[in-house]
């Protein structure tokens, strides 16, 4: 009997262990939330010069919990689109799961988010604020179809060069916390793409 209930217990040890294991990377955001644009919004989203897009929440497109967020977009030559989460954003819900400055940055090594891809070739930019204020950029293409995990290491980030907010330092240096991510599809598209479980990849 007390072998039988010492190997329980050391498979609820293991199982917890593995659980712990799958579970280092850090979440910080799977859009389970009524998903509103606008001051009052989660979700600070826009468009200008022409383009359009409009945010909702998907329950049957999902990579993982209830929902996903639902971008429909067109993204025409000149015009841009933004589509963002975190913290002092002009949508004052659209905070991540967790505080940016509550995060162990040092920790961590690249950030990644799912992505539902039509095989559209549509370019899809991936841009973060850091603590001065400074955008950096990631650009990817949906060139599959289904669900993919598009992992970017901080080194891959590249400061934007086409605009910078006006407060940003300008420092050409990746300063942490970062604050915020955005998703833009980038001008030449049309179409619907569905975002998911963003998380950052522990080192």
């Amino acid at each position: 009997m007390k072998k039988a209930f010492f190997l329980v217990v050391v498979l609820i040890l293991l199982a917890a262990g593995n659980c712990l294991a799958e579970g280092d990377n850090l979440l910080l955001d799977d859009f389970e939330v009524t998903v509103t644009s606008g001051l009052d919004g989660t979700v600070d989203s826009g468009a200008g010069n022409g383009s359009s897009v409009q945010v909702s929440a998907a329950t049957d497109i999902k990579n993982s919990g209830n929902q996903a967020l639902k971008v429909v977009y067109d993204a025409v030559s000149g015009g841009y689109i933004y589509v963002a989460r975190g913290s002092g954003l002009d949508a004052k819900n659209a905070n991540w799961k967790i505080k940016p400055s509550d995060i162990k940055w040092e920790d961590y090594s690249a950030i990644s988010f799912y992505v539902y891809g039509t095989n559209s070739k549509a370019k899809i930019a991936f841009d973060v604020k850091d603590s001065g204020g400074e955008i950096w950029r990631f650009v990817t293409e949906d060139d599959f179809t289904g669900w993919k995990r598009v992992i970017v290491t901080f080194d891959k980030l590249m400061v934007r060069d086409d605009w910078q907010p006006q407060d940003a330092d300008k420092n050409g240096v990746l300063d942490f916390p970062i604050k915020i991510f955005q998703f833009e599809p980038l001008p030449g598209s049309k179409g619907t793409l569905y975002f998911d479980t963003v998380e950052l990849v522990k080192k």
